[in-house]
């Protein structure tokens, strides 16, 4: 990708992020997101096939960014999410839930939210199978990979609805520490 269509797109992306926080994913149109970003509609579609595509890739953008930082240690760690990471990938998810980075709660709290908990849980199950060191010998060897795999997406998904349904009073820390415990 050349720098004009990275630019285009962190621009879809911005527009997407900042109309969610001003209403629900549903309402959102892509002559919104279009309008906002200052693109053209051949543009977003040369991005994206639609606003559910779109939707995809911002939770594909917080998985790669989580995914670059475990592989490469931190160096190249970017995407459209930014940060410190820590070493733990599971706090490193919360924390930008915590933080809210990229609008990302209003997701979690919309009324259409099964779209979005599908492609965050379909991401997770990859992040969780290819790093399988990160719940070291937490894992029951007799369970099918599928199994397990779903098993844990699951769980996590619910905690983080749980711990954003009860208003995040829970530091990233703690829920962290929650979800390892049960796992």
């Amino acid at each position: 990708m050349d720098r004009r269509q990275k630019k285009s797109r962190e621009a879809i992306f911005g527009a997407f992020s900042e109309l969610l926080s001003k209403k629900h994913y549903d309402k959102i149109t892509v002559g919104e997101i279009i309008e906002r970003a200052d693109v053209g509609r051949a543009t977003f579609y040369a991005h994206f096939e639609t606003k559910d595509f779109l939707l995809k890739e911002l939770c594909k953008e917080l998985f790669c960014h989580i995914f670059d930082k475990t592989k490469s240690g931190g160096e190249n760690h970017k995407h459209i999410f930014e940060c410190d990471a820590p070493k733990s990938v599971i706090l490193h998810l919360l924390q930008h839930l915590q933080r809210n980075d990229n609008n990302i709660l209003e997701l979690l709290s919309c009324e259409n939210n099964e779209l979005f908990l599908r492609y965050f849980k379909e991401n997770l199950k990859m992040l969780i199978q290819s790093q399988p060191e990160l719940f070291g010998n937490k894992r029951d060897n007799s369970l099918p990979d599928g199994y397990w795999v779903n098993h844990v997406s699951a769980t996590f998904v619910e905690t983080v609805k749980w711990w954003t349904t009860n208003g995040m009073k829970e530091s990233a820390e703690t829920i962290s520490a929650y979800f390892l415990a049960v796992i």
